[in-house]
C-alpha cells in the first residue's frame, strides 16, 4: 500500500494523508473507549452522557463520565508524551533502541513508591494500599518524586558529561541501582503493600481522577508543546553534534532542553499510570516506517497521533468483555512493542536513525 501510494502522491500529500488517517483512527479509537467494554453502551448515549443530559440512566452515565472518560484522556495524554519522549531520546542519542526510561526516571519513580510502602506498611504498620484514595495519591507523589529526583541528577551530570554515550550509561547504571533498592525495601515490606506495587509496576490508565487530570493534563501538554520548540536542534543533531555546533547550535543547552522535556513527560506519566512499557520504544519506529522521513517537523505531531492510536487501542484491548476485569496495559504494550523492537533489530537498515 505504502509504494502504491507513493506513485500517486507527492511527499507533501502522503503526509497529509497519513496524519489524517492517524488523526482519524484516533478519534474512533476514542469513542470506541466510551462506548465498548463489560458493559456496553450506545453511542447516543454515550453523547447525551458527555452533553449533561440528566434523564438517561444513572448507571451509564457514571460509567461514561467517572470512569471511561478520565480512563481514555488518561490514555491520550500518556500514549502522546511517551511517543515524544522516546523520539526525543533515539534522536538524542543516535540509538533506535533507547526510549523514555532510558535515563533511570522510571526506576526512580519505582524507588519512590516503594520507600513510601515501606514507611507506610512497615514502620506505620498500615497497608497503603488499604487507604483508598489517600493511598493513590501517596503513590503518586511518592513516583513523581523519585522520578524528580532521577531527573534532577540526570541534568546535573548531562552539564558535566559531555559525551552522550557516558551519560546513557549513567543513566542505565542509575536504573540498575534504584532497581536493587527496590528489592531490598520488598523484601522488607507488608505482602498486601508487595501486591500493590506489582498492581502499579504492571500500569494503568483507570487509577487517574479528575482530581488528578488537573495536574497530568497541563504538565503532559506544556511537555508536548515543549517538543516543537525543539524541533531544529533535534534534525541538526541527526548530522552529528560536531556539525550541529558549526550550525550554531548551542549542543550543551540543546541537550539539557530535550532531557528535561522528555523527564518531565516520563515522571509525569509514570507517577500516575505507573511504567507503561514498549510505548516510547515502538511508535517512534512505527511512524518513521511509515512517514519515510527523518524531519521533526513532520516526527513529533505524526508520534503523538500514533502514540494516542496505540494507547487506546491497548486500552480498548485490555477492556475486552470477556476478561475478569481488565488486563495489565503493560501486557497489552508488550505483545505490540515487542515485535517491533524485534522487528528493528532484525532489519539491520533500521539500527540507523535514518539521515545519520
Amino acid at each position: 500500500m505504502q509504494q502504491f501510494l507513493e506513485k500517486y502522491l507527492s511527499g507533501r500529500q502522503l503526509t497529509v494523508f497519513w496524519l489524517s488517517g492517524l488523526a482519524v483512527l484516533s478519534l474512533t479509537l476514542f469513542v470506541l473507549n466510551l462506548i465498548l467494554g463489560s458493559v456496553n453502551i450506545p453511542f447516543l448515549s454515550v453523547i447525551q452522557a458527555l452533553a449533561g443530559d440528566t434523564q438517561m440512566d444513572d448507571s451509564w452515565r457514571l460509567i461514561v463520565l467517572k470512569s471511561r472518560l478520565p480512563q481514555a484522556i488518561t490514555a491520550i495524554l500518556a500514549g502522546a508524551g511517551l511517543a515524544v519522549g522516546g523520539l526525543q531520546m533515539q534522536t538524542l542519542f543516535r540509538n533506535p533502541l533507547a526510549g523514555p526510561s532510558i535515563l533511570g526516571i522510571s526506576s526512580g519513580a519505582g524507588l519512590g513508591v516503594a520507600l513510601v510502602l515501606l514507611v507506610a506498611g512497615k514502620i506505620g504498620g498500615v497497608a497503603l494500599s488499604h487507604l483508598g484514595f489517600t493511598g493513590h495519591l501517596s503513590v503518586a507523589l511518592a513516583a513523581f518524586a523519585g522520578a524528580s529526583l532521577v531527573l534532577t541528577m540526570v541534568l546535573f551530570l548531562s552539564r558535566h558529561l559531555k559525551d552522550n554515550a557516558m551519560l546513557l550509561i549513567v543513566g542505565i547504571m542509575v536504573g540498575y541501582a534504584a532497581s536493587a533498592l527496590v528489592g531490598i525495601l520488598k523484601f522488607y515490606s507488608m505482602k498486601e503493600d508487595v501486591h500493590a506495587y506489582v498492581i502499579w509496576g504492571l500500569g494503568s490508565f483507570s487509577t487517574v481522577s479528575w482530581s488528578q487530570m488537573g495536574v497530568l493534563f497541563p504538565v503532559v501538554t506544556l511537555g508536548l508543546l515543549g517538543s516543537f520548540f525543539l524541533v531544529k536542534p533535534l534534525n541538526v543533531m541527526l548530522l552529528g553534534e560536531q556539525y550541529a555546533g558549526n550550525l550554531g547550535i548551542n549542543i550543551s543547552l540543546s541537550r539539557l532542553l530535550i532531557i528535561l522535556c522528555t523527564g518531565l513527560l516520563t515522571a509525569t506519566i509514570t507517577a500516575f499510570c505507573g511504567p507503561i512499557a514498549f510505548l516510547g520504544l515502538a511508535v517512534p519506529h512505527l511512524t518513521k516506517g511509515l512517514f519515510r522521513t527523518s524531519d521533526h517537523k513532520v516526527l513529533i505531531p505524526a508520534v503523538i497521533l500514533a502514540g494516542i492510536a496505540v494507547a487506546l487501542f491497548s486500552n480498548l484491548i485490555a477492556r475486552l468483555p470477556g476478561f475478569d476485569g481488565a488486563l495489565p496495559i503493560n501486557a497489552v504494550t508488550s505483545m505490540i512493542g515487542a515485535p517491533v523492537v524485534i522487528w528493528v533489530i532484525l532489519k539491520g537498515k533500521n539500527l540507523r536513525t535514518p539521515g545519520v
